[in-house]
């Protein structure tokens, strides 16, 4: 078993990828969409330090499943249907961590196929772990970030989904959403929500339960 440091350790390279793919994805989207913001304001790089952001990622490491970054700026003015680009714009963050996760447990069941984490422990047994841990990174963002609270990219897909006059609801929240999500994490509702799905998804994809 390996201790909680290497624990710790082994979720570095997992995080920092994450959090670099989903703000990427969601500068890459508003920018073949028409708004070039994030890549003049150099958000479009895959350096992550340009990314993250210290509380969230703290509780990613606390948590080891949720967390959040730095959110990439957009403009929506340069859209030409703001409400609808912003939620495809919103949707591509998640979706590029769906697809990293998928990416991640598809050369996990490739490890454990092929034999190689018995064959060679050493070397392999420590990417196996980090294969895991980057699926359950991966898919924690993703579904935390689809949880309908502003400013999680959820509130944004329900805002160009919904009728204008319901989805002006939602940014009426704006100013309180950041206190509403403290206070669903610490009621542990993020938790019910989140985890069973993270675990149907993760044995789905990996062949293995978590």
């Amino acid at each position: 078993m390996y201790s909680t440091v290497q624990q710790i350790l082994l979720m570095i390279v997992p995080v920092l990828l994450a959090v670099t793919v989903h703000e990427v994805a969601h500068g890459w989207m508003a920018l073949r969409l028409g708004d070039p913001t994030a890549k003049l304001l150099g958000r479009l790089t895959l350096n992550p330090f340009k990314h993250l952001d210290p509380i969230g990622t703290l509780v990613f490491f606390l948590t080891r499943t949720i967390g959040w970054a730095k959110p990439v700026p957009v403009n929506p003015f340069n859209f030409r249907d703001p409400r609808r680009d912003m939620a495809f714009v919103a949707l591509a963050g998640p979706m590029a961590n769906v697809l990293l996760a998928l990416l991640c447990a598809l050369a996990y069941r490739g490890l454990v196929f092929w034999g190689l984490v018995e064959r060679f422990e050493l070397l392999f047994l420590p990417l196996s772990l980090m294969l895991r841990i980057a699926v359950i990174v991966n898919l924690g963002l993703a579904l935390f970030n689809l949880i309908p609270v502003p400013p999680l990219d959820g509130s944004r897909i329900l805002m160009g989904i919904l009728p204008r006059k319901k989805a002006r609801a939602l940014v009426y929240l704006e100013p309180y959403g950041f206190i509403i999500l403290v206070g669903l994490i610490l009621l542990g509702v993020v938790r019910a929500v989140i985890y069973p799905v993270l675990y149907s998804l993760f044995g789905l994809f990996t062949g293995h339960p978590l």
